[in-house]
């Protein structure tokens, strides 16, 4: 076998070292789920955006809460985020308004604000789903890659300790297919980190979203409740 041919990036994965292809699938293995739970926040943070979108255009039209509120409860399993956490500021409210009867108007609101901030965490823990495993991706990738490449460097230099004279050619296929393990961990460790970090500025723009509706919708609950 010729020396390019020892190091055609197949061959040299065939060859490795038991440790080194362990490696190797485990970080093929964090690659895939990288990528699927990344196609996965993707259209999840564009419909969260749209639906926020949508919503906001509804709400700020003028169009009677009354009316909001029953779509909102129609459509429960189809609505976003931010419509939920209109759901549920306002039913709280409507429950306080219409049980306690001269309630204070604080405390009326203060409890649909409540609701809405329980609401608000429950959004925000499913946008934010996963993207823990994409920061551990993207940080410990390269140093699982490392350590395969620092034990297929050592298993290359143990199989010259018996040869007399070592040469380029017995030497490059060992380090070459130690250094897959690296390129493999980089492969793995990139994306995640890119979307790790587009993602995260994604929902946190969201999130600064929500909680200026929050905001807004109590003061238009209180003045409700002075009428």
């Amino acid at each position: 076998m010729t020396l390019t041919q020892d190091l055609d990036i197949w061959t040299l994965i065939l060859h490795a070292s038991v440790v080194v292809k362990v490696v190797m699938l485990l970080l093929a293995a964090v690659s895939f789920m990288s990528w699927m739970f990344i196609f996965q926040k993707w259209f999840a943070i564009r419909r969260a955006a749209a639906q926020t979108d949508k919503f906001e255009r509804e709400f700020w039209s003028g169009n009677d809460l009354n009316a909001l509120y029953q779509g909102a409860v129609n459509n429960r399993h189809t609505i976003g985020s931010l419509e939920r956490i209109f759901e549920a500021g306002f039913r709280e409210f409507a429950k306080l308004r219409s049980g306690q009867r001269g309630a204070d108007v604080s405390d009326m609101v203060d409890g649909a604000r409540r609701a809405m901030r329980a609401t608000f965490q429950r959004e925000m823990d499913f946008l934010e789903r996963h993207l823990a495993f994409l920061a551990s991706t993207g940080s410990v990738s390269p140093y699982v890659g490392l350590f395969g490449t620092v034990w297929g460097i050592m298993h290359a230099f143990r199989s010259l300790a018996n040869v007399q004279q070592a040469t380029l050619a017995q030497v490059a296929p060992g380090i070459a297919e130690a250094l897959v393990a690296t390129a493999i961990g980089l492969f793995a460790a990139i994306p995640a980190v890119v979307a790790y970090n587009r993602y995260s500025h994604d929902i946190d723009r969201l999130a600064n979203r929500f909680e200026s509706f929050m905001e807004e919708f109590s003061n238009i609950l209180h003045r409700q409740a002075v009428r």
